[in-house]
């Protein structure tokens, strides 16, 4: 699937106005549609979804929510915001939807807010295992305002390790449970995680700010029916603005939206949510489900391809559009294979490998599918980053190549 138009009128207005700026636009267009973007974070919203990001709805001010708002002239801006709302409560069967979180991490702190006070103890994946900075980071505010203790994964497998995790809650009675990843890419046993939850009386939050896309499109299990809150991105597979959104039942819902604001954030980003709105409308088309569908298979796809290649792959595979590989046995390791990766135009992440202390690499295929490609090009995707760390082809010829792919691929056709 697809975007089918290029964002160029307010390229030009900003070219009249700025053409310093207009041309550092200019040039992120121009390596977004000559590189490969596998960064498993990332995708290429819709031109509908640019419509409302750069719509009058940016000029504004709106803290509270729609009916209660701190300011006049709202009557307007919370049509949207009820449009978002209903549109996410449809699209993943939740009772309440908060959609004014600016990011992932600050859902994730609203979530905190509403549940727990400083000090309590939290049980969540270690960051050595693709934890995330919000799950307990000594540099995050989750490190310094709460007790963490991590759960890991089994040395062999890669797999969550679910004896550790029933233990490790048994022992702590942690007051909330976090299950999410953001290098993780098996599925998550929600209806597990539920249960250690009831037997030592903890609240369950589903971080699923990388899954969320494909639960929308009917492609991952839904967190909803078994978390109590859950976090998520609208980036990502979901392919909408860069923001945050927070699903929950009706009885935390008053919880949920007074740690957004006015605890956490004060005014709503009214044209990132009417965004959000239209992402959520894209989200609940077929299309987008096909697309789901497409990202998982030309991810498992991608991961078969860099197995042959030589590359060690995480867990022996994926069912989600994430990937991650050590590419040691190429001889290199994960920083400079990202390096050498990027000269040749093919744009990935590292991450940190299960009990080892080198890292290695996250890629994703959101992106890459929303530009249109398959399981075939996945297939040369995998043979040219293996040829490329493996020094067969050199930085020229392998930037050669990536541009003559995604020319064939472009995310905004002109």
């Amino acid at each position: 699937m697809s975007v089918t138009h290029a964002p160029e009128g307010a390229v030009d207005v900003l070219r009249r106005q700025d053409p310093e700026l207009a041309e550092i636009l200019l040039g992120e267009l121009d390596r977004q549609a000559t590189t490969l973007q596998l960064i498993a974070a990332e995708n290429f919203t819709s031109p509908a979804v640019l419509a409302a990001l750069g719509s009058p709805l940016a000029n504004k001010y709106a803290e509270g929510y729609p009916g209660a708002r701190y300011h006049g002239g709202c009557e307007i801006v919370d049509v949207a915001e009820r449009v978002a709302v209903q549109r996410a409560q449809a699209l993943f069967g939740a009772e309440h939807a908060n959609v004014q979180s600016h990011s992932g991490s600050s859902a994730v702190l609203a979530a905190y807010a509403a549940l727990l006070r400083p000090g309590d103890t939290v049980l969540a994946l270690g960051l050595p295992y693709g934890g995330h900075l919000t799950h307990g980071s000594p540099a995050n505010f989750s490190g310094r305002w709460f007790d963490f203790v991590g759960y890991g994964v089994d040395a062999e497998t890669g797999i969550i390790d679910h004896d550790q995790v029933r233990a490790l809650a048994r022992t702590h009675r942690p007051k909330a449970i976090v299950c999410g990843s953001i290098a993780y890419p098996r599925h998550i046993d929600y209806a597990f995680f539920r249960e250690v939850a009831d037997e030592v009386g903890a609240y369950l939050i589903a971080d699923a700010a990388h899954p969320i896309g494909l639960v929308a499109g009917g492609a991952a299990p839904n967190p909803v029916p078994y978390a109590d809150v859950v976090c998520a991105t609208t980036h990502k597979v979901l392919r909408g603005p860069r923001g945050g959104m927070i699903l929950c039942g009706s009885e935390l819902a008053e919880r949920v939206d007074r740690a957004v604001f006015p605890f956490t954030q004060g005014g709503a980003q009214m044209h990132t949510i009417a965004a959000k709105a239209v992402a959520f409308g894209e989200a609940a088309t077929p299309a987008f489900s096909a697309y789901a569908h497409q990202v998982v298979a030309n991810a498992r796809m991608l991961a078969a391809g860099l197995a042959a290649e030589g590359l060690v792959v995480t867990t022996g595979g994926t069912d989600t559009h994430l990937i991650t590989a050590d590419p040691a046995p190429l001889g290199v390791d994960g920083r400079s294979a990202r390096g050498r990766l990027a000269a040749a135009g093919l744009i990935l992440d590292c991450c940190a490998l299960p009990h080892d202390d080198a890292r290695g690499l996250r890629l994703g295929t959101a992106a890459v599918t929303t530009q249109g490609m398959g399981e075939r090009e996945m297939e040369r995707i995998a043979a040219l980053l293996g040829d490329v760390l493996r020094g067969e082809v050199d930085g020229k010829r392998a930037r050669a190549e990536v541009r003559e792919l995604a020319g064939r691929f472009p995310p905004y056709p002109r």
